[in-house]
């Protein structure tokens, strides 16, 4: 038999292991949870901002090309207008009187020349019988040959009256919006006088200016992100369409345009955007998410490495001062002070301490 204080010892220290497994499950459950990221090795790109305007294709100061007066205005600002509507109609009474007149000369000329070709044709069959003579025959051919011309100048200036009497309607010549009204009903105009300005709302694309410094890395498939102004919140794909290759120089900058894919957001020309410009540096390097660094008021720059990761789950933690470089995509360029292939603490790593033991969770 054991004696009985040995008894009381084995005793004692099982009835303390149970009440210390509360203890200890509660401690593992109150390790700090952190998400983690890898360190991995891509290519590094530079993101260079720029500011940008929502242009139109296409600005017209649509004129008349006849002087008239002001007769109605049928489109107001704001109005969206189709090709080939009628904006402006200019007072006609006159060209159509005129037009009126140029067709009647050109009736009562047609008729004179019917009746010349008429004696023409009867003097010839009376040469044929030597009873007319050729002298008259000739006269009449001549005759013949000018009023034809006469008509053909006639019908030209009947074309000439419906042409400008077309011109007294100023039509859309492409669709879009009136931005301004230049002219009232009972104004007159001359010919090359603005009455309204008609801008184009499709096909928008996005003007930007762009540092000449740049201008050798940019091409067709560079990347650009867009976020405008009145939707901050999506960001929008785009593609490069034009790189203007002349530069501003007061501002040392060249134009670069693009045209935006947002079928089901409203755009309008004036529209203010934000862009990012990824140009690829053609190297490779060390990265990191950028939720990961942690930087000090003296300008040192760390992250948290997970490291001894155990059965149960759980890793210790040590910090790692680290020399950053370019950020792009939500990741930044790890220059010095990191290996591939570590993991790095992205979330929960504000108050964390040398050693400390962490549950990793959500790692990617």
């Amino acid at each position: 038999m054991y004696p009985t204080s040995l008894l009381c010892a084995g005793r004692l220290h099982t009835l303390l292991g149970l009440l210390l497994l509360p203890v200890l499950a509660t401690a593992q459950e109150r390790l700090a949870r952190v998400g983690t990221g890898a360190v991995e090795r891509a290519p590094i790109i530079e993101e260079v901002p720029l500011t940008g305007t929502l242009t139109s294709p296409r600005v017209a100061q649509v004129s008349t090309s006849v002087a008239g007066l002001v007769e109605a205005i049928n489109v107001d600002v704001g109005d969206r207008v189709e090709a080939g509507d009628p904006l402006v109609r200019l007072d006609r009474e006159l060209e159509q009187l005129a037009l009126a007149s140029a067709r009647a000369a050109t009736r009562r000329a047609r008729a004179e020349l019917a009746d010349t070709r008429r004696r023409l044709e009867e003097a010839r069959q009376l040469r044929a019988r030597q009873s007319f003579p050729e002298t008259e025959v000739r006269t009449l051919e001549a005759q013949v040959g000018m009023q034809e011309a006469e008509v053909e100048r006639l019908a030209a200036e009947a074309q000439r009256r419906e042409a400008r009497l077309r011109r007294h309607v100023l039509n859309a010549p492409f669709a879009g919006v009136i931005n301004r009204k230049l002219t009232e009903a009972g104004e007159w105009v001359e010919p090359g006088t603005a009455v309204v300005e008609l801008i184009a709302v499709d096909n928008l694309r996005l003007d930007l200016r762009v540092p000449q410094r740049y201008f050798p890395r940019i091409d067709a498939d560079t990347r650009l992100q867009v976020r405008l102004d009145a939707a901050p919140e999506r960001e929008l794909a785009a593609r490069i369409g034009t790189v203007v290759p002349v530069n501003d120089p007061s501002a040392r900058t060249f134009l670069l345009r693009a045209w935006l894919d947002a079928p089901d957001i409203p755009l309008t020309p004036g529209m203010s955007a934000r862009a990012v410009l990824q140009l690829d540096t053609g190297q490779r390097g060390l990265v990191v998410p950028r939720d990961a660094l942690l930087r000090y008021p003296d300008g040192r720059v760390s992250v948290w490495v997970v490291e001894d990761a155990g059965e149960d789950g759980t890793a210790s933690v040590t910090e790692h001062n680290v020399e950053t470089g370019l950020a792009f995509d939500g990741r930044i360029e790890i220059r010095s002070g990191l290996e591939p292939g570590l993991r790095v603490v992205t979330t929960g790593n504000e108050s964390l301490q040398p050693d400390q033991r962490v549950r990793p969770v959500g790692a990617d």
